[in-house]
């Protein structure tokens, strides 16, 4: 009953996104969170002032994903406004008017490289709306930049879900050092391998089966060009694959479209119209200012990163029955032992790829393109407004996840991966990344997943005799492809593009290549 209870929730809750008058994310969200609410009161019996710490959290969490989204539509607008998206879409056009060539440079190789940099759904945020500008349709757009957005994302915000995803088991002493490294190669190969059948079920929400088959070598290229180094690296760093990988591939992917190799040559619809050097630089500038701060903030060695996340306290004061309030010198607002629960939350404002780089990048471009105030109102207005549904369901979704997650190791979610595990014992080799993908699904990130299914994943392991290092690296691998299917994701996503009422019909797309990706894992993990 406690597993079946534990399940009901997010069966409830496909069901109600998926059917054929779907509730809008919005809606939904939040009835399965008052659910699970009623459920953790009631049947499981957890403490009534735990569960509202819970929310309170949750609510604070909610800062985090929806100022995301924020800065990400306040610099599309922009970008659209300002006529650079216009310089991009030309630029593009002149480099090939093929259009697999433009969704694999795009979709797959510059948002490979911005997983790398930042994660946090920057690189659908960023990519989608400039393959929009292209002409593509938004909804297939969504689709695309949630699949192909996939294989990085273990090595993701310079390797965040794996030296942070597993840092609990590594400060217990259940794993070493060298296990950390060892997920890491063992991730990177599955994905290598899964990468050259993904972007191909990606594309092909776009384009035709025929599109594909004619420009089959290019797609291959660009694919190699961004996963043959991200698996070399990976070899000996878990922090740099994605960044370097996808950058290497940008470069390799233009060229190759400049070149016509591997292309089917397509029908010159205009006649190319050369674009001054200076204009190019200025439409590219906040994309190239994004992409400089997101590295120079997220790369470890260099003294930002520490700066930002600087948690040495600065500011402390009492908010009565609702905890104790804390700001550090990083600038992280915290608000701690709410209700006198212990349970507590925060929010990186300057790490947190919001202010930093999205707002002040579009601040900085309003004076580079000199935008008018009148305009840089409208631009602000119309971008607060696009995210309201979006935070009534990011904060449905975010209950919903720190509910389930009341309890310990007595928890909904410990629950379903125990039941999982016990009912599959030496098989569950077959279906470990699926459990990465459900934590995925829950919480919208790889490294929660990690974090939140890492120690049922080893426990599992370790009593069925199977590899430590390969478990948990299918693991890290399910928290990839479970970006495919996250509510927050497609949320963002939808959001950002301006798409109403289609997140059901997104996840019932999305689900299949997911399902794929588990399946290739399961098969590359039997051989390893």
């Amino acid at each position: 009953m406690d597993l079946f209870l534990s399940i009901f929730p997010i069966v409830l809750l496909i069901y109600l996104m998926v059917k054929r008058n779907a509730f809008p994310s919005y809606v939904a969200l939040p009835l399965i969170a008052g659910i699970v609410y009623l459920l953790q009161l009631f049947y499981f019996k957890n403490e009534f002032i735990l569960l509202n710490a819970n929310i309170v959290s949750a609510i604070i969490s909610v800062f985090t994903p929806i100022s995301v989204i924020f800065g990400a539509v306040f610099f599309n607008r922009m970008m659209e406004s300002s006529g650079a998206m216009n310089t991009l879409r030309s630029w593009l056009g002149n480099i090939s008017e093929n259009p697999v060539a433009q969704l694999m440079i795009i979709g797959w190789a510059f948002a490979f490289m911005l997983e790398g940099a930042s994660g946090f759904g920057t690189p659908v945020a960023i990519a989608a709306p400039i393959l929009v500008g292209i002409g593509f349709k938004p909804m297939q757009v969504v689709m695309l930049a949630l699949v192909m957005n996939s294989v990085p994302v273990s090595f993701g915000a310079v390797g965040t879900p794996t030296w942070y995803g597993f840092k609990t088991l590594l400060d217990s002493g259940t794993i070493g050092g060298e296990d950390v490294s060892s997920i890491g190669k063992y991730s990177a190969l599955i994905h290598f391998v899964a990468a050259f059948v993904i972007p191909i079920l990606a594309l092909r929400f776009i384009v035709s089966w025929k599109e594909i088959k004619q420009n089959i070598l290019f797609i291959l290229l660009s694919v190699l060009s961004c996963t043959v180094p991200y698996l070399l690296i990976a070899q000996f760093n878990y922090e740099f694959p994605s960044l370097v990988g996808g950058a290497i591939g940008l470069f390799v992917s233009v060229l190759l479209a400049g070149k016509g190799i591997g292309l089917a040559k397509t029908e010159q619809k205009k006649e190319k119209q050369p674009i001054a050097a200076k204009t190019l630089i200025k439409a590219f500038t906040p994309t190239l200012l994004l992409i400089i701060i997101l590295v120079l903030t997220r790369v470890q060695q260099l003294p930002f990163k520490a700066m930002l996340n600087d948690s040495s306290e600065w500011l402390e004061f009492s908010l009565g029955e609702l905890g104790i309030f804390k700001v550090s010198r990083g600038l992280i607002f915290s608000v701690e032992n709410i209700f006198k629960t212990g349970v507590g939350d925060s929010y990186k404002l300057l790490y947190t790829p919001s202010l930093i780089p999205f707002v002040v990048t579009v601040v900085i471009s309003f004076f580079i393109f000199a935008l008018s105030w009148n305009k840089c109102k409208d631009i602000y207005l119309k971008s607060a407004f696009q995210v309201q549904k979006p935070f009534l369901a990011l904060v449905g979704a975010m209950i919903m996840v720190k509910l389930m997650m009341v309890g310990d190791n007595y928890s909904m979610t410990q629950t379903i991966g125990k039941g999982l595990a016990d009912a599959t014992q030496q098989h569950w080799v077959s279906f470990a990344s699926f459990l990465g993908a459900l934590g995925a699904f829950f919480s919208g990130s790889n490294t929660i997943s990690n974090v939140t299914f890492g120690a049922v994943q080893c426990s599992v392991a370790t009593a069925t005799g199977l590899s430590v290092p390969l478990i948990l690296a299918l693991q890290s691998v399910g928290g990839a492809m479970g970006n495919m299917v996250c509510i927050n994701n497609i949320i963002a996503g939808c959001s950002v593009l301006g798409i109403d009422k289609a997140e059901g019909t997104i996840l019932k797309k999305t689900v299949i290549p997911m399902l794929v990706y588990g399946l290739i894992a399961a098969i590359v993990a039997f051989f390893l």
